[in-house]
């Protein structure tokens, strides 16, 4: 695993200079939260997580990084983010395996929910993860409960607050898992102004104490089931990053990027070529 200050130099998402690229492969489809906000979706048009314009299975990484390459040759991470959740199901790990043994000088980093992260961290450090980003929206299964409807937990529905419960015990319990196998850790919040606005710095000491090193805070989308809510004011954003900075270093530049992102943050995107886009139906995920 690397040093953070190497990931840091590497990772845009960690604080490098914006000439790094990093990639995303779309390998995991389904999902196992049910998150109020999410809205996950296969199109070539809307920039934000939970999208792709295709899902590729494991064994056609490879030849999709070696594609990327020709077109950005600054990528340094290998990433997974969706469109699904990444342990949701066996894909991510199988395909950071094939990575690893091909592409052995990149980063390799993962994202999830969390729900399932404590029970994977043996096959997690077994592929070389070396950063992982957690979401984790809520410290309170009161206010969870607002923001996700229920999990599936070992082929088990479980809804409302007692879902909420499970989650949050598994993500903290995940992040300090991971943080003693040397995995350095970023946190993601959805900020939602009417449901966590005060919660954030809860937050932020919760999972700093578990070990989290870097938090990011994420302006809400509206959208599905949350599509009334406000937009968060560059002032809200700002208030709760000086909140949250008492507790944990914060990451200040999300491009909310697709979960087939290919390129430079903010600078260039190359996923519809290197995934062959073009797709204009939209396509929602099931959970499970």
């Amino acid at each position: 695993m690397k040093h953070i200050d190497t990931i840091k130099n590497m990772h845009p998402c960690f604080g490098a200079e914006h000439n790094r690229g990093r990639m995303h492969l779309p390998v995991c489809p389904g999902c196992n939260i049910f998150c109020r906000f999410c809205e996950r979706s296969i199109n070539d048009y809307e920039n934000r997580p939970g999208v792709a314009a295709k899902v590729i299975i494991p064994e056609e990484a490879c030849t999709y990084v070696e594609l990327a390459l020709k077109f950005c040759p600054d990528i340094t991470v290998i990433g997974i983010a969706g469109p699904g959740d990444t342990l949701a199901s066996d894909n991510a790990i199988k395909t950071f395996e094939l990575i690893g043994s091909k592409f052995p000088n990149f980063l390799k980093c993962m994202s999830t929910n969390g729900l399932l992260l404590k029970e994977k961290i043996n096959d997690i450090v077994r592929v070389g993860i070396d950063t992982l980003t957690v979401t984790v929206n809520a410290i309170d299964p009161d206010i969870e409960a607002l923001l996700n409807d229920g999990i599936i937990y070992h082929g088990e529905k479980i809804i409302g607050r007692d879902g909420a419960k499970i989650l949050i015990k598994n993500q903290l319990a995940g992040i300090k898992a991971a943080a003693e196998a040397g995995i350095t850790i970023k946190v993601n919040t959805v900020l939602v102004k009417e449901i966590n606005r005060f919660h954030i710095k809860n937050i932020a000491k919760a999972v700093a104490d578990c070990g989290a090193s870097i938090y990011n805070i994420i302006p809400l989308i509206p959208q599905y089931k949350l599509n009334e809510m406000e937009i968060p004011s560059c002032e809200d954003i700002e208030s709760v990053r000086k909140e949250a900075g008492k507790h944990i270093d914060v990451f200040r530049h999300c491009q909310h990027c697709r979960a087939d992102a290919v390129g430079i943050p903010g600078k260039n995107n190359f996923s519809r070529e290197v995934y062959m886009g073009g797709l204009q139906v939209k396509e929602t995920f099931s959970h499970g």
